[in-house]
């Protein structure tokens, strides 16, 4: 699958859903106390100017999550339907469409990167540029977070809420992950793997890592 194929299935998808997306799961992002306990942490961790990057933003409620945590942020997405759901919950924030995989920054700009659950459609083998993409926008020292479902069988979603798309979610192994990140110039800080949360429909673990641009 070209680079075009996946981006474009994965806007297509969430245009498609995008209003029945926010409606389902309104302030359920963070809703898990262990989540908001790490978001928290992550929030002390940036403490160089500039501003942080909220990537695959989505409806943009965890972007709002981290402004209130102190942190001067934006959401970037790939969906425009996701955005304008996002633009109108929270018109004080900025959001932008575009790809993470060609962040339009320039290098070393960012004090921090937030990909919240945002590199699932990613094909594996676009992570180590993906992860390069981040180092080079990240301010040396400056900390990424990540969140994604922990496990190896991949997911596919058809037609959700009844609409006509279907979608991968790709699960990853955290060792995996961090041995990408190390690969790409990144320096480890926290891995955490926490059970499934039922209560939010979560059918896997969920992991986060925390990972510095190291120079």
């Amino acid at each position: 699958m070209t680079a075009s194929d996946f981006l474009t299935a994965t806007r297509v998808f969430y245009d498609a859903i995008a209003e029945d997306y926010a409606d389902r799961f309104l302030g359920k992002d963070a809703a898990n106390p262990l989540d908001r306990a790490l978001l928290a942490a992550y929030a002390e961790l940036v403490t160089g100017p500039g501003q942080v990057a909220d990537l695959g933003c989505g409806p943009g409620r965890l972007t709002a999550h981290l402004a209130g945590l102190g942190l001067d942020v934006y959401g970037l997405d790939l969906s425009a339907s996701m955005l304008a759901v996002a633009r109108r919950e929270n018109p004080a924030l900025r959001f932008e469409q575009g790809s993470m995989l060609d962040l339009d920054v320039p290098e070393g700009r960012l004090a921090g990167i937030v990909s919240w659950y945002s590199s699932i459609h990613t094909p594996v083998e676009r992570l180590p540029a993906l992860f390069a993409g981040f180092r080079r926008a990240l301010a040396p020292g400056a900390p990424l977070l990540m969140a994604f479902q922990a496990g190896d069988v991949p997911r596919r979603l058809e037609r959700p809420f009844g609409h006509p798309v279907t979608l991968d979610f790709l699960r990853r192994r955290p060792e995996a992950m961090a041995a990408l990140l190390a690969e790409a110039g990144f320096a480890p800080l926290s891995r955490t793997l926490r059970e499934r949360d039922e209560s939010l429909g979560e059918s896997t673990p969920q992991a986060f890592l925390i990972a510095v641009r190291s120079d």
